[in-house]
């Protein structure tokens, strides 16, 4: 198998709800469950984890929380999606994506073990079970996790206990799948807080706002608001409310484990070698 036959067999054989509609949307995470033991439980090595929702802003602060740790001299997992030119770009590590040949051997090996076991995951669980083998591989420090759709029924909502979660700016989006108003999206963005895991907030919607503050008291988890951000016309309407929520994540990262020492710079960078 070629790297492009293993992409094409990813892409054209897996369900995927971008393509096949509500009929492919899972509304609960057994598939997920099921890929990861199938994996052989790479996620419980995966102990320090930060995890970001949101509608807009998530990819960029993912990346600014990735970098600045980079920098401090850790070995960081990234887990993003969608991806730009490379599917590898869904994981990284220290900026660094798993070879052709890794990929095209994980494909390999683990379709004839779903087969066996007559599993069919979705697309996402694919690639999240995926990241999940490759970062255990690597022997990260940390793992920088980007929700896929909304958050409580999303495949990166494993973690019982993340170091920090975040919630960037909520709006109206997979409306067929989440809710067709803010404060529905927001309770299922909302789900990715867990019981006594601190959450910071982004600027959002007060409505929006309302609904995660009521989770976070639920699930006696601190909330920190991200600090008031400073628009600066040379650096585009959103990189500065990014940056200041990527900037509280290291900060509360700090407090809790002594991480995050190097802040976010001014200009973010979209890639870290």
């Amino acid at each position: 198998m070629t790297f492009q036959e293993a992409m094409s067999w990813l892409f054209e054989q897996l369900p995927m709800y971008q393509r096949q509609g509500a009929a492919a949307y899972k509304t609960d995470l057994d598939g997920t469950w099921a890929v990861l033991e199938s994996m052989g439980r790479p996620d419980l090595k995966l102990p320090n984890v930060i995890h970001v929702a949101g509608t807009n802003g998530k990819g960029s602060v993912c990346q600014a929380v990735h970098n600045a740790l980079v920098d401090q001299g850790f070995k960081v997992g990234l887990f993003t999606s969608p991806h730009l030119h490379d599917f590898r770009e869904r994981m990284r590590v220290n900026g660094a994506m798993p070879s052709e040949d890794w990929v095209v051997d994980f494909v390999t090996v683990q379709r004839k073990e779903f087969e066996r076991l007559d599993l069919k995951p979705s697309f996402f669980e694919w690639t999240f079970g995926m990241a999940m083998c490759y970062f255990s591989a690597c022997q990260v420090d940390l793992v920088v996790l980007e929700t896929g759709m909304g958050g409580r029924l999303d495949s990166t909502n494993i973690f019982p206990r993340p170091l920090v979660t975040a919630i960037t700016n909520i709006g109206l989006d997979h409306t067929q799948f989440l809710g067709n108003d803010i404060r529905t999206i927001a309770k299922e963005k909302a789900g990715i807080i867990k019981d006594g895991c601190p959450v910071v907030v982004g600027r959002m919607r007060p409505e929006a706002q309302s609904v995660i503050l009521g989770q976070a008291l639920k699930q006696g988890a601190e909330f920190h608001y991200a600090p008031e951000a400073i628009a600066d016309a040379k650096l585009g309407p959103n990189w500065p409310e990014n940056r200041a929520t990527a900037h509280q994540i290291l900060t509360v990262l700090r407090s809790q484990t002594g991480w995050g020492d190097v802040d976010v710079p001014a200009q973010q960078s979209l890639s870290k070698a």
